[in-house]
């Protein structure tokens, strides 16, 4: 178990929580990472403890987004994805949760503040939804060790690192 501490760009935001999964290894493509939080094309999520999370600084600041999963079906039909998140003042992503798994946060790795272990290698996931100036098969010279998958590995984040255990 590892104890992290992270924040929001302006420092409105501080955090801290405790995970078993602390590896950035996994980068998500879906249109709704890359249009939400990142100027690479994906996100990394890393996973921790929701009853450990603190909002030491800024809570009352702190607001969400749910994304639609799928604009192109009626209103009254779209689903909601998980909650994400954010400082109002600097736009940092700081934090998912879903109802669906209400024991889990996924704390975006760009908002944590403490050493974060180096992954061996890299997970990308969502590789249908990935534009094409993004999408790592498209990049000459690419580590082949990587996995990729056009929707989700058939493990979790939890199940990753006890597979990958001493990372």
């Amino acid at each position: 178990m590892k104890h992290l501490h992270g924040s929001c760009h302006c420092g409105a935001v501080e955090f801290e929580f405790d995970s078993s999964a602390p590896v950035p290894f996994m980068r998500c493509y879906c249109s709704i990472c890359r249009k939400t939080s990142g100027g690479g094309g994906y996100t990394i999520n890393i996973m921790g403890m929701s009853d450990t999370l603190q909002v030491t600084k800024g809570k009352d600041t702190v607001r969400s987004y749910r994304a639609v999963k799928d604009k192109s079906v009626p209103k009254s039909e779209q689903v909601l994805c998980q909650n994400r998140y954010f400082c109002p003042t600097c736009a940092s992503y700081l934090w998912a949760h879903s109802e669906e798994w209400p024991e889990w946060i996924y704390p975006y790795a760009s908002a944590i503040d403490t050493e974060l272990p180096v992954p061996k290698q890299m997970t990308s996931i969502m590789l249908e939804n990935a534009v094409e100036w993004a999408d790592p098969r498209n990049i000459p010279g690419r580590d082949t060790g990587n996995e990729m998958f056009d929707e989700y590995p058939s493990y979790s984040l939890e199940q990753w690192h006890k597979d990958h255990s001493g990372i």
